[in-house]
């Protein structure tokens, strides 16, 4: 059901040109949302979630299967919009996920030490951020998902700053339309496996880094593939897949980006579900108090030295974060932005269209809005509903500015990844570092302001790894609701209550 408008929704008048983005087709294992009973068991017995329809064993909810399956298996409830649970909410019973520590991510060998030549090579860095974020950067695996223009930029960065290993995955060829806005990718390459064509170039930069192609589907990953990582970036990607690859970091205690362009507009999301980071200043005569400083950010330890006959002080703080879907959906703006109207007014309206173009996709098979006065409507309504739910302003959202999105989906221009791709690399060298207060936890940007606005989204109830905490009672999410709104099941697989 659409959400019903309070007001007027901008109209707009025109069909408007744009090149759809390719999809890329997907054979699912089941057409119909029908299964068998041999089928049925093999769904129990694996511990995989069951098609629309089909009875919900009284076990619980498993939002994956074995470590070893895949994500393909997912797809019937992916794709028929119905019977899957909350992936940022529900995690399979029994499942250890809890009492993870940075001890427990695995490192490269080189991330030890530094060695003469690293210090000559990285001597700049080495100034701004010190040895001991150096050697930390320098330890990192991280995961790039899908290689386009954006994804350029962030390896870049990334190779060039020194971390430990880089992979690149991606199971799509490249075309001509790809040069446009690449720049690891030449004539020559069309034709070939983007993943391997970029990693020969990207190897170039800094032969101290292992560069790692892997030219196969994301799909055909099971979750436990995320856990070889420190961090995994999945850029251009649709919001269901989204949500199912930062439901697998969770399962793993990994930290997790999304990011995506679309012309002139563009996003950073963050999930580091819960980071710790030092600020050093020079002391104050006001002294530093443990506990919170927002709803997201509290002081957990201070600690004070002298250095050149100064008091320095050492602020340990903590940032907390909730899912992908949950900041992408529901959660609101924080309530500073509430008390004020001049706030509210300068919030981008690319926020509500970026939201609105999620929902479209999650109920069109991640298909964009195409060019017929159907999807232009679905599409105004929707920017409008969020825009409302938001508490911004309406005359902050204009049919011009709808008609300017609309007719930026499908594109890639080069300074707008140049500055959001920048963006994310450094955030990522900052969190690896501890150094600095990282991004909390969605950037929108907006290119006729030409602004990077941060804004943090949340939803009432439990943040960072409170989300995780096994229910005692299998439950049921009835749509896409705030863990505390989730339904109770009794053992026979009916909803409580409910007489369903």
């Amino acid at each position: 059901m659409e959400p019903q408008d309070q007001q007027p929704a901008p109209s707009i008048q025109q069909p408007i040109p744009q090149s759809e983005p390719q999809v890329p087709e997907t054979n699912l294992p089941i057409q119909d949302g029908t299964v068998s009973a041999q089928e049925t068991q093999h769904f129990q017995t694996q511990g995989m979630p069951l098609p629309p329809g089909q009875t919900i064993p009284a076990n619980g909810i498993p939002l994956f299967p074995n470590p070893d399956d895949t994500f393909a298996a997912l797809q019937p409830t992916i794709y028929n919009n119905g019977g899957f649970a909350n992936p940022g909410v529900i995690i399979p019973q029994n499942q250890q996920v809890l009492g993870l520590n940075s001890s427990d991510i695995s490192h490269p060998v080189n991330g030890n030490g530094l060695s003469a030549d690293d210090i000559a090579l990285y001597d700049r860095q080495l100034r701004l951020w010190g040895m001991e974020a150096q050697q930390k950067i320098q330890s990192a695996n991280i995961v790039i998902i899908t290689m386009k223009a954006l994804a350029n930029e962030i390896a870049k960065n990334l190779v060039l700053a020194g971390i430990g290993s880089l992979t690149v995955v991606d199971d799509q060829i490249v075309t001509e339309a790809d040069l446009g806005a690449q720049f690891f990718l030449t004539e020559e390459d069309i034709g070939q496996s983007r993943a391997e064509a970029a990693v020969n170039r990207i190897q170039k930069l800094n032969p101290r880094v292992k560069v790692i192609a892997d030219p196969g589907s994301i799909m055909s990953k099971g979750a436990s593939f995320f856990g070889n990582f420190d961090i995994i970036i999945a850029t251009d990607l649709s919001p269901t897949l989204l949500a199912f690859i930062n439901t697998a970091t969770r399962l793993h205690n990994r930290q997790f980006y999304a990011a995506g362009t679309y012309g002139f507009y563009g996003y950073i999301f963050s999930d580091l579900i819960e980071h710790d980071y030092v600020v050093q200043r020079d002391k104050s005569n006001v002294p530093t108090t443990i506990g919170p400083e927002t709803r997201t950010r509290s002081i957990v330890k201070v600690e004070t030295q002298k250095e050149d006959g100064k008091t320095i002080e050492k602020v340990q703080k903590r940032e907390l974060y909730s899912t992908w879907d949950l900041a992408s959906e529901t959660s609101l703006l924080p309530p500073e932005y509430l008390k004020s109207k001049r706030r509210l007014k300068a919030v981008t309206p690319a926020l509500s269209c970026l939201r609105a173009l999620w929902a479209f996709q999650q109920t069109h098979n991640d298909h964009p809005p195409g060019n017929n006065k159907d999807d232009l409507g679905t599409f105004t309504r929707l920017a409008t509903h969020n825009h409302q739910l938001l508490s911004l302003p309406s005359e902050t959202l204009r049919s011009e500015f709808l008609r300017s999105f609309l007719q930026n989906i499908g594109s890639e221009i080069a300074p707008v990844t140049a500055i959001l791709g920048g963006q994310l690399a450094q955030d990522v060298i900052n969190v690896r570092g501890q150094r600095q207060q990282p991004i909390q936890n969605m950037v929108v940007f907006d290119g006729d302001k030409m602004e990077a606005e941060m804004y943090p989204l949340h939803p009432e109830g439990n943040l960072g790894r409170a989300q995780l905490e096994l229910a005692t009672n299998p439950m049921v999410p009835l749509g896409h609701v705030d863990p505390s709104q989730m339904i109770p099941m009794d053992q026979t697989g009916m909803m409580m209550g409910t007489g369903m």
